[in-house]
């Protein structure tokens, strides 16, 4: 735990303690799951002061359990499903009473355009998944997380990146602050829209077109919004199709279904455009993908430590 989010004290509720931490790095930032028994981390003025290029900043979602954040004056409880920041910089202490698990993003201070005040101001206030920001930003870091370490740098920064723009627009709504019209406005937007895309993409009828007029915006600011991550719609589509294939085909429990009824069952109308956009993106076809797979799958990756 120490090794992960920064020097804290750890304190077990029992004698006996499990728990797996599994942690990659997304570009410059990291993610980690932690599936564990209740514990509390506590971060001290003494241990902040004692850490050197600890300037980190946490985004946690609580995806099973119960938690208590107590940061910045504030004391707040967080339920499945909510979201909740907050600064390794900073004295903190995180709960967690039960088994639980979160998925978090760990990520150099300096990567939010934020300053010291605004950032208190989103430290320990948990976001409901209901919430229009909620909504968007849980579903990212939870995939973020979950594919942590398949991206390449570039990459993983560029989608990281959507993570940091809607912190910037929380602080500016907790501020009282107008974002209409500014880039990260324009950034939630684009996420709203690529949140539709990944709720609809085994339909092979998914079009820039379709897109558009299911967001009620006209096709060219559709293509605009896109170069914000200097790409596509079309390949914006494919790409996540081929994310999801990839991540079928590992699957021990999907190994009796044909290749092409996996590429049919995310939007791939033709097996063989699909094995050539695999091959494209991935260096080699479905079904090599397929075989190293089985060859690699083992015991599970991470560390399990007890007590």
């Amino acid at each position: 735990m120490a090794h992960t989010f920064g020097d804290v004290d750890v304190r077990l509720a029992e004698e006996v303690f499990s728990g797996t931490i599994h942690a990659s790095p997304t570009g410059r930032t990291r993610g980690v799951t932690v599936d564990s028994e209740a514990l509390q981390t506590v971060r001290t003025p003494r241990l902040i002061a004692g850490s050197t290029g600890d300037d980190h900043v946490v985004v946690m979602l609580l995806s099973i359990g119960r938690a208590r954040i107590e940061q910045d004056t504030r004391d707040a409880y967080v339920e499945p499903g909510q979201l909740f920041v907050y600064d390794r910089a900073r004295p903190m202490r995180l709960t967690f009473p039960d088994t639980f698990q979160t998925k978090a993003l760990v990520l150099p201070r300096h990567l939010l355009s934020l300053r010291e005040s605004d950032l208190c101001r989103i430290t320990a206030c948990p976001l409901d998944s209901t919430t229009p920001l909620g909504e968007l930003l849980s579903p990212f870091l939870s995939r973020l997380v979950d594919s942590a370490g398949a991206y390449p740098h570039h990459i993983g920064d560029l989608i990281a990146r959507n993570v940091l723009d809607l912190l910037t627009v929380l602080a500016d709504e907790r501020g009282g602050g107008d974002t209409t019209g500014t880039p990260s406005a324009a950034r939630v937007l684009l996420m709203r829209i690529q949140a539709y895309i990944d709720r609809h993409l085994a339909d092979p009828d998914l079009t820039p077109e379709a897109i558009a007029r299911a967001n009620q915006v006209s096709l060219r600011h559709l293509y605009n919004l896109f170069q914000i991550e200097g790409t596509t719609v079309r390949r914006w589509i494919q790409g996540r199709r081929l994310e999801q294939c990839r991540r079928e085909l590992a699957r021990r429990d999907a190994a009796s279904r044909t290749i092409a009824a996996v590429g049919r069952g995310w939007g791939f109308v033709s097996a063989a455009h699909f094995s050539r956009a695999f091959r494209a993106a991935y260096g080699m076809s479905p079904v090599e993908w397929r075989a190293s797979a089985a060859l690699e799958s083992g015991p599970a990756q991470g560390a399990r430590a007890k007590r």
